[in-house]
């Protein structure tokens, strides 16, 4: 095994749930690493569409991607999602249609893994479906505390926990305030306002497409208590 390969097969084994449960083997490895193919996105471009066959799943390696569900009243934005994620295994587990469409909006490097040759190994590598489960169960229980804490908060509060979570190491948010607003299904006014008061207040800075976070301490004195509900 290359160098090349051993980064890859790591890889693979961080992307599924606990690395300190049901530790993959080499042979699981390396049959996760043959239902499947890297794939390069520019900006702009689908990974896939909502209503086409949800012939595959896929781990986004790096790079970030837009879910998004199209609606009378224009695009919905659903979530962004970025390195590590896995996406579309849903519908593809169910055999049934994307439920939304996957974008890239940033230069997107993602493994491909196709239904027909996934299900199989999946069958004949328990450690790997377990790990998959995990998986699953931990994007499900980190959407409802998600739920959980932003309920019967104000809008202010709300967006301060949302760029806390969305910033990157630069403590950037590469979203539109249009985007923040469709994310937290609030008004656009209102989170226009909330983001105007938190410049006033020195928590960050605007400009087009990106939101920088300049004092996290702001933000989590507006967050409030993080204080998982029970």
């Amino acid at each position: 095994m290359d160098n090349g390969e051993q980064q890859h097969f790591a890889w693979l084994a961080r992307s599924f749930g606990r690395t300190d449960y049901l530790p993959l083997t080499t042979e699981d490895l390396t049959a996760l690493a043959g239902v499947g193919q890297y794939i390069d996105k520019y900006p702009g471009t689908h990974l896939f569409k909502e209503g086409t066959a949800a012939d595959a799943a896929y781990v986004i390696q790096r790079g970030q991607v837009e879910l998004y569900r199209n609606r009378r009243e224009g695009r919905r934005v659903i979530a962004h999602v970025s390195d590590g994620a896995v996406i579309g295994d849903i519908a593809m587990f169910q055999d049934r249609p994307y439920m939304s469409s996957a974008r890239a909006i940033a230069a997107v490097t993602a493994f491909r893994m196709e239904r027909e040759k996934l299900l199989p190994v999946l069958l004949e590598h328990p450690r790997i479906a377990m790990r998959w489960l995990i998986a699953g169960l931990n994007q499900l229980e980190s959407t409802q505390r998600r739920v959980l804490r932003l309920m019967h908060r104000t809008v202010k509060e709300q967006v301060a926990e949302m760029l806390l979570e969305e910033a990157d190491a630069y403590g950037e948010i590469q979203l539109s305030q249009a985007t923040l607003a469709m994310l937290l299904g609030a008004s656009r006014q209102s989170v226009n306002e909330a983001l105007a008061d938190l410049r006033r207040r020195g928590a960050i800075e605007t400009g087009y497409r990106v939101i920088r976070v300049v004092d996290p301490g702001v933000l989590e004195d507006i967050a409030g208590d993080d204080t998982p509900v029970e």
